[in-house]
């Protein structure tokens, strides 16, 4: 789906606010609010927006620690590889699992009520498994997120095939405050 500036104000006003009516939104993006909605439906239907969520703290639900933990596995096989994904997927623990390159093959967002029941988890649903030949556990102390990602064009130079380091500043930047110039 090619998406126009209609389609592309409407995801970044979606991103900052998902909760904004149909109304404010047309309003916001100077359209009519049967168009606007139609055009949500479409971005829905082809899977620009993949869902309405609700940021919850991990806190307020009796988990304050969190972790990522890097995991290398042996064979690497298909198989091994999806059943593991499968496995940390279910366990409630776990947030979100991202099957990355490099030297590990995942990543391994998880949130604990203290350290013996992260512990717990690692050993027994991580390096418990015959094909996890390495697993690092790391503390997360705090968490930068950026919650609007713009269009690649706006982060690539016009002709450039990589994106600019003041794109990436903006990325980085946290909310509220200024990205820093490019040298």
């Amino acid at each position: 789906m090619q998406l126009d500036r209609t389609d592309l104000a409407i995801v970044r006003l979606l991103q900052r606010d998902a909760r904004i009516t149909n109304k404010e939104l047309a309003e916001a993006v100077g359209i009519a609010q049967s168009t606007c909605l139609e055009r949500i439906r479409a971005l829905r239907s082809e899977g620009v927006i993949r869902g309405w969520h609700a940021d919850v703290d991990p806190s307020a639900l009796g988990r304050p620690l969190r972790a990522m933990i890097s995991v290398r596995l042996r064979p690497k096989t298909t198989a091994s590889v999806r059943a593991f994904q499968q496995e940390m997927i279910e366990a409630p623990e776990v947030i979100a699992v991202w099957t990355v390159t490099g030297a590990d093959d995942f990543l391994v967002e998880a949130a604990a009520h203290d350290v013996a029941a992260l512990r717990d988890f690692v050993l027994d649903h991580v390096t418990g498994r015959s094909e996890v030949v390495d697993a690092r556990t790391s503390i997360v102390y705090d968490q930068v997120r950026v919650w609007e990602i713009p269009p690649a064009e706006q982060v690539l130079p016009a002709g450039s095939a990589t994106p600019s380091r003041v794109g990436q500043e903006a990325r980085r930047a946290a909310p509220g405050t200024r990205p820093r110039s490019a040298p």
